[in-house]
């Protein structure tokens, strides 16, 4: 069993596992070298023999307990043929959605398109660098993608006044997303993804009442899905403001906190398994600091089930220095 699913199965607190959301890329000089050569981000994400190099590079530098796919939340709606790219210094830009031809989408020319993904997991699971780690596979939650597909662009920039609007065509695009998440997570289990982790990280933009419809239900789904698969399943629902709630109703094997969020009122909150939190910022200060901050959550979470991770993905300016650091230190704590 390996330490990750020894902490989210068997509740262990014995140990204290790693691993770091987007671990496998910018920060890492090797990652920029392949990047400088591949300018497509989606035909990156979709070259088996690349995106399996890269998920391995931090597993050769550092000694995390998991590897994670590289690929994007994104491939979902590439696959459902809305046209996606990756612009510089901006982020995602969506093409218009055609809900006509989604709904004609066959399941076989969906796992076509993402085969190479599919792959590039299994190359990852059977490499020897993997041997007693986790591999892990994941998706974005449904209302994340709905934001991107509806929105076209991230809402961090704007979201759409009139986004609410067309009820019917956000319960059409759900219900698609819904079966085809399944069938994304499915392929990734079969091809060697032990975990599953759900990425929601546009839940903070709802208020509480809009939860139940966009974020619980939705979500629970899919939980319940990776469950019958018997893998382990994470949800990062980053922002939203009431984690108890969210736990409650969608019943997850472990939950991952923002940077925002007090681990105090969580650990006296949350009674299962409990990964990151740390702001990825502190990477960018001095070991002191470091040391500190990691601390805080090892002390916080040391009688809890708990899996050092950050509040969000490690900032492409992190020296990797710092990483091999917080490493080393969440080992020996």
């Amino acid at each position: 069993m390996t330490p990750l699913h020894k902490v989210l199965i068997n509740k262990d607190t014995t140990i204290n596992p790693i691993w770091i959301m987007r671990q496998a890329g910018r920060y890492l000089p090797e990652f920029r070298e392949i990047r400088k050569k591949n300018t497509d981000f989606i035909k990156l994400c979709l070259n088996e023999k690349l995106s399996s190099e890269i998920t391995l590079q931090p597993l050769k530098r550092f000694d995390f307990d998991a590897a994670i796919i590289f690929s994007d939340i994104l491939m979902l709606p590439y696959a459902l043929d809305q046209k996606v790219e990756f612009k510089k210094n901006f982020g995602p830009l969506l093409g218009d959605l055609n809900l006509n031809e989604i709904s004609k989408l066959n399941e076989n020319d969906f796992i076509k398109k993402l085969s190479p993904v599919y792959k590039a997991i299994n190359l990852v699971s059977k490499n020897n660098l993997t041997k007693n780690k986790s591999t892990i596979g994941f998706v974005g939650a449904p209302w994340t993608l709905l934001v991107y597909m509806i929105n076209k662009q991230s809402p961090k920039v704007k979201l759409k006044d009139n986004f609410y609007q067309d009820k019917s065509l956000i319960n059409k695009i759900l219900s698609t997303l819904d079966k085809f998440l399944k069938i994304h997570i499915k392929n990734q289990v079969e091809n060697g993804a032990e975990i599953i982790q759900i990425f929601d990280s546009w839940a903070g933009l709802l208020n509480e009442e809009n939860l139940p419809n966009y974020v619980y239900n939705p979500t629970l789904t899919l939980v319940d899905y990776v469950k019958t698969l018997n893998v382990p399943v994470i949800c990062f629902p980053r922002g939203v403001k009431n984690y108890k709630n969210y736990c409650d109703i969608v019943k997850p094997d472990g939950i991952c906190i923002d940077y925002e969020t007090d681990p105090n009122k969580i650990l006296k909150e949350i009674k299962i398994p409990v990964q990151g939190g740390m702001d990825p910022k502190i990477l960018l200060t001095d070991k002191e600091i470091l040391k500190k901050e990691t601390k805080k959550y090892l002390d916080i979470f040391k009688d809890h089930p708990y899996i050092f991770n950050l509040g969000h993905g490690v900032l492409p300016e992190t020296d990797p220095n710092m990483m091999d650091y917080l490493v080393k230190m969440v080992k020996d704590y």
